[in-house]
């Protein structure tokens, strides 16, 4: 088991726990211990991060931390995440950092890495970098003049909305649509707004206004009545919806109704199915819709479940050699064009389908969903479900449903909850099961 990194890294509230000052720069110099190599050559690392305040204390030790192992600082400051990943493989560096707490309002923070290939660092190497991180990280310090240096990038978004675009045909835009644009007052708030508008979309933008406290606060992919609302207020053909870091998208179409990341999935397997772009089928995750798969079924579109987090679908997605794959939630990766989940590049593939078969309402009317309630609930010990007598109880009512529906219970990887979704077309069955649940647990 990992001591540090959770599901997505490392997060957590600022100033308690792990999500210190002093922590990072421990952090910091772990992490370039382990990149570098003995040779006497600099090494790279690449940081960018959300829009909440404490980002000013911890990127700062975080630097001081990778510099003191020798490494070079390249700081890109306010970037999407997959434009983080993006540009750390363009720019050749060892490591790429996001600082984000990502969907999490501002009291909390943490960070995502990257390897030099752009895919999130594995299981191993996070092991690897927490032992280092526990032992004496003073003897990785290194001499005065092998200290590394740090620079600030100033036109990181406009390098990265650059290698967005160069994935569409020249002749790809947006004239004519009308955009709700919700950036979640996060790190998309100035690649989001500019991209569609050179693209030449009528973009009205709401959640691009960071002041380092309202990142996801009532606003964003969590909160996607805003884009509901200013869709059916401005007459608008579609909302979209980011998180604090961008890496996953809700939207809505041009009637209000939302649009979850099963159903963008359904969008765009469909059209690449149809045009023979999909490589070997689309992956997902234990919590993806039934009715989803029941669609991949009907169209003989092969489809794997992988566990929850992008992280475990882009692999599965390399080891099966898929090119889709994503979450209910909204993470989407786009295996030709992206390592990891990017909200306005899938939101652009699902625009390349809206400009060529019409209304959004239309496009998104692929599957019928299966009724399926989540509920969280906090508890002290979320590892209370791994005990035997648990675990024996969770298995009867799975029995109990057997043909009628899908029963998930599941820890968070960052947070003191249990994870309970029911799937059935029996919704009083759903009720029961989640109250017998829910009494297990407590």
């Amino acid at each position: 088991m990992k001591k540090y990194f959770g599901t997505d890294g490392i997060r957590g509230e600022v100033n308690k726990g792990n999500i210190t000052g002093d922590m990072f720069f421990r952090f910091g110099i772990a992490a370039g211990a382990y990149f570098t190599s003995k040779k006497k050559q600099k090494h790279r690392a690449v940081i960018a991060k959300d829009t909440r305040l404490s980002g000013y204390m911890l990127e700062p030790a975080l630097v001081s931390g990778l510099i003191s192992a020798g490494m070079d600082v390249l700081l890109f400051g306010p970037l999407p995440t997959n434009g983080l990943a993006m540009l750390t493989k363009s720019m050749k560096a060892d490591l790429g950092i996001m600082l984000t707490a990502s969907h999490n309002i501002y009291i909390d923070n943490g960070l995502k890495l990257f390897g030099p290939d752009g895919m999130k660092l594995s299981e191993t190497t996070e092991k690897k970098i927490e032992k280092l991180i526990d032992g004496n990280i003073k003897k990785y310090l290194v001499k005065p003049e092998f200290l590394g240096r740090a620079k600030r990038i100033e036109d990181a978004n406009a390098r990265y909305i650059e290698i967005i675009k160069s994935n569409f045909p020249r002749s790809f835009n947006l004239s004519g649509l009308r955009i709700v644009l919700d950036c979640a007052n996060g790190a998309s708030y100035k690649a989001g707004p500019t991209i569609f508008w050179e693209l030449g979309a009528d973009v009205i933008n709401i959640g691009n206004k960071p002041d380092g406290f309202n990142i996801n606060k009532d606003c964003g992919s969590t909160h996607p009545y805003l884009i509901q609302q200013h869709v059916r207020k401005y007459k608008a053909d579609i909302g979209i919806a980011f998180d604090g870091d961008g890496d996953r998208i809700i939207m809505c179409d041009e009637k209000g109704e939302i649009v979850d990341g099963d159903q963008i999935l359904a969008v765009i397997a469909k059209r690449w199915h149809e045009k023979k772009l999909l490589k070997g089928g689309v992956v997902g995750t234990l919590m993806t819709n039934l009715g989803l798969e029941n669609y991949f079924k009907s169209k003989k579109i092969k489809f794997y479940r992988a566990d929850v987090g992008d992280k475990h679908v882009k692999e599965k997605m390399l080891n099966l050699n898929y090119n889709l794959g994503g979450e209910q939630s909204g993470h989407i990766i786009l295996g030709d064009f992206a390592t990891t989940g990017d909200g306005i590049l899938v939101a652009l593939e699902v625009l390349f389908s809206l400009k060529e078969f019409g209304k959004a309402s239309k496009v998104f009317s692929v599957f019928k969903k299966v009724p399926q309630i989540l509920e969280n609930v906090s508890i002290r010990n979320r590892y209370v479900i791994d005990k035997k007598y648990i675990k024996n109880k969770i298995r009867q009512l799975n029995s109990k449903l057997q043909n009628n529906g899908r029963l998930l219970i599941r820890r968070s990887g960052t947070e003191n909850l249990i994870r309970i979704m029911v799937e059935s077309n029996n919704q009083k069955l759903i009720t029961e099961t989640i109250k017998e649940i829910k009494k297990i647990i407590s």
